[in-house]
């Protein structure tokens, strides 16, 4: 009887010693999606824990999560909502959240529920942790021109912070181009406004909306982010209509030493670095963002992408991330869209 109790206590060690190894082995990994809608996908890393945020249309939310593999399980937090009956009450779209000079601050695109009115918009919060405090409304954050204006995106390059931004050289839809200005401090820019790039490529040209539409064609050149690596900048930004399954990064590069402010100083390439995978059933994969690992040893790329042909650009859109590469010539390499529910080695963690 003895025996018999050994043997099934070491048959029940043996059953919860290789459930313990699989959980281990299991959460080593993570598959895209990694949630089931998400578009505009923003991540930055910060003493210990990756700050997640994406396009809600009504709201701003931060997930709080130590790897992002995790991100489904993470803490989550509504950390401002607009009041009703204003300018920026409406359409909120590609959050961003930045630490500069000591501070929090939320960047976002908004208008009154009529796209013509686009502009961006920016909160502050003086908490360390953006998960407390309070996100302080600032205003409104632009350029004198005052034009059409979404995408925000911040960079710091030799000690100061510039912004770039997806927006029309007019008042009339037809044309989004991407524009760079310098920033007197985190919610003020100075300066003129420069453009940077327009749809110059068949690649970047996919934007038909139909006969019935105004306007009935869109070239989109959107969601610029700006990758720092030796001595290079690129400018990744999101090209054609999301509206399509053409929507791809291009990608712009400049010296780190030239004057990054004048556009001769960016070289635009002629083919997208990463765009839709029929094999893998991505489509539509763009608006990204960037990220390292934990360790600081690994480069990763989260972007947003469709399951399904023709799924254009409503919540069908979900957060997708893969690692990358580095070229010979030290621009980046992307690789291909990976198929869902592939395993991924997670982001490697601090020691």
């Amino acid at each position: 009887m003895k025996l018999l109790k050994f043997v099934l206590a070491l048959g029940l060690s043996v059953v919860v010693s290789q459930s313990i190894v699989a959980q281990s082995q299991s959460a080593k990994t993570f598959t895209n999606p990694l949630l089931p809608s998400g578009a505009d996908p923003w991540v930055i890393y910060h003493k210990g824990f990756y700050y997640y945020t994406n396009s809600l249309q009504n709201k701003l939310n931060i997930w709080k999560v130590k790897n992002l593999a995790d991100l489904a399980k993470a803490e989550k937090k509504t950390v401002w909502m607009p009041p009703p009956n204003t300018n920026y009450s409406k359409e909120l779209w590609a959050p961003e959240l930045h630490y500069l000079d000591g501070k929090w601050y939320m960047y976002f695109a908004a208008d009154n529920g009529d796209n013509n009115n686009h502009r961006m918009y920016v909160l502050e919060n003086a908490s360390q942790d953006p998960m407390k405090g309070e996100f302080v409304f600032k205003g409104q954050i632009g350029d004198v021109t005052n034009k059409w204006a979404i995408d925000g995106s911040i960079f710091t390059h030799k000690g100061k912070h510039y912004m770039i931004w997806s927006g029309w050289e007019g008042d009339q839809n037809g044309q989004q181009d991407i524009y760079i200005a310098k920033m007197k401090n985190p919610y003020t820019i100075e300066g003129p406004r420069v453009k940077l790039s327009s749809s110059l490529y068949d690649w970047e040209k996919y934007g038909d909306l139909g006969d019935k539409s105004n306007p009935p064609h869109v070239n989109v050149n959107e969601g610029p982010e700006v990758l720092q690596h030796g001595d290079k900048l690129f400018l990744i930004y999101s090209a054609s209509g999301c509206w399509t399954d053409f929507y791809a990064l291009g990608m712009l590069t400049a010296s780190a030493n030239s004057d990054i402010i004048d556009p001769k100083s960016w070289v635009k390439s002629d083919k997208p670095v990463f765009k839709k995978s029929e094999e893998n059933g991505v489509y539509a994969p763009g608006h990204n963002s960037f990220f390292k690992s934990a360790d600081g040893t690994e480069d990763w790329i989260i972007y947003h992408a469709n399951s399904k042909p023709g799924q254009g650009c409503g919540g069908f859109r979900s957060p997708r991330m893969q690692k990358f590469t580095w070229n010979k010539d030290g621009s980046p390499n992307f690789g291909i869209p990976v198929k869902e529910n592939t395993p991924l080695a997670i982001p490697s963690e601090s020691k």
